[in-house]
């Protein structure tokens, strides 16, 4: 591909009728929203996350991180314990203790996140009475917010989502024109998105969340503002409430989604034609080269997507049309339409996309497929790769650099390389047997 697709061009090339969606509500097998805390704090670098809840959710999230034995994280877990359960102790007096032992020994923390879990609304602990309090006490040193992340409320990736929407009604007022990037991005996919709009004479861009706290972004009815992740539909309408315009688009994964996403924010902000494809064609045909190998492994074979994360629509679209993978069934947890219109539009109609889920009948969809490929949480990894089925963690979707151009190879990677592993086991395998 030697030239960038032109803005005005860039129409829908899928299914000519609507995709019928199977709605399932069941048995699930997804984490919890506290896993978002992995990525969360490591991107605003001055913030805590101190989940009020039990044991296991600390051990959840320290498995989930990797945590090193002599490493000092920025989250950490109020252990609710049988005396706060059975109401003999004052929960919040105890809160109280843990916020000020924490604050004293870390005075570097500067936004802290009080983060629900199942525990904490099973006693009933109102975490954001809690949050006002206690911010008011150590103001204005320290901002104390609060977010839910329970498995009760929330699933894998709507942990983001939530502290996004706490964190909306602080971020300044402002009247001038601006354009926001929001959802969590690996800083060095930030910093290119950044150089490519400076290229594109696109000034007063802001990225939402920031690194740091200090520098939480302005909005206002002049705002607007493009999700880089798919996931984001509370923070999508608490953005909207403070007069923010949410610009739809396809999303930055591939080469046709990222020049997409690009073309949206270059039309939405007056860049002229000539002089977009002069910045992005070079990107573009780089990103395309890449490809060509990754394709050759990946053409053809079939993928099956469990719920998981709310990037498997993108994820699919991205797979089938620019690798040539044989969409079977795509699971999403939710399926948000506004925010994923552009994306639909891209689909085959005859996929069976299907939103929520009842974990027993999918696996005997599953089973009767027989794909190349299943994209699962780990709860369904391992057991499946016993019955000989490839898989590939969802969770590592979210943790690898995989927006923009730099990154399209590096994600189709990811998924061609459990099949040439599988292939290189089948290999010796003969070798020994023969």
């Amino acid at each position: 591909m030697n030239a960038v697709i032109p803005i005005q061009n860039l129409q829908a090339k899928g299914c000519d009728k609507p995709i019928e969606i199977l709605k399932e509500r069941g048995q699930r097998e997804v984490f919890c929203g506290l896993t978002g805390i992995i990525w969360m704090h490591r991107k605003i670098q001055d913030a805590f996350f101190l989940v009020v809840g039990s044991r296991t959710c600390a051990h959840l999230i320290q498995s989930a991180a990797g945590v090193m034995i002599f490493a000092e994280p920025r989250f950490a877990t109020a252990i609710i314990d049988d005396r706060d359960l059975a109401g003999l102790a004052d929960a919040n007096a105890e809160l109280d203790k843990v916020v000020q032992k924490l604050l004293s020994r870390r005075p570097d923390i500067k936004l802290l996140f009080l983060v629900g879990s199942c525990p904490s609304e099973v006693i009933k602990l109102d975490l954001h009475r809690a949050a006002g309090r206690l911010d008011k006490q150590f103001a204005p040193n320290v901002r104390i917010l609060n977010y839910s992340g329970s498995g009760i409320e929330t699933t894998f990736t709507q942990g983001e989502d939530a502290c996004l929407q706490a964190l909306v009604p602080e971020l300044p007022q402002t009247d001038q024109n601006s354009l926001m990037i929001v959802g969590c991005l690996p800083d060095i996919v930030e910093d290119q998105f950044a150089r490519v709009f400076k290229d594109l004479g696109i000034n007063n861009v802001s990225f939402f969340p920031p690194r740091n706290s200090k520098t939480l972004p302005a909005i206002g009815p002049n705002t607007q503002f493009i999700l880089a992740q798919p996931f984001l539909g509370d923070t999508t309408r608490s953005l909207e409430s403070r007069g923010a315009k949410l610009l739809v688009s396809q999303f930055p994964f591939g080469v046709e989604g990222t020049t997409m996403w690009l073309s949206t924010i270059a039309n939405a902000m007056g860049v002229n034609q000539d002089h977009f494809e002069k910045v992005i064609a070079p990107l573009q045909a780089r990103a395309e080269k890449s490809l060509i190998p990754l394709r050759e492994n990946l053409q053809n074979k079939k993928i099956f997507f469990f719920p998981d994360s709310q990037l498997e629509i993108p994820l699919a679209r991205f797979l089938q049309r620019e690798l040539g993978m044989q969409l079977t069934e795509v699971g999403t947890p939710y399926l948000h339409q506004q925010i994923l219109q552009k994306e639909l539009e891209l689909l085959p109609s005859d996929i069976t996309l299907s939103e929520g889920q009842d974990v027993e009948k999918q696996l005997d969809r599953l089973k009767e497929i027989n794909p190349d490929m299943v994209v699962c949480g780990l709860g369904l990894a391992n057991p499946l790769e016993a019955k000989g089925l490839t898989t590939k963690w969802a969770i590592e979707l979210v943790f690898s650099p995989i927006h923009g151009f730099d990154q399209a190879a590096d994600l189709a990677e990811l998924f061609a390389r459990p099949l040439r592993r599988k292939e290189k086991l089948k290999f010796h395998q003969e070798v020994i047997c023969n």
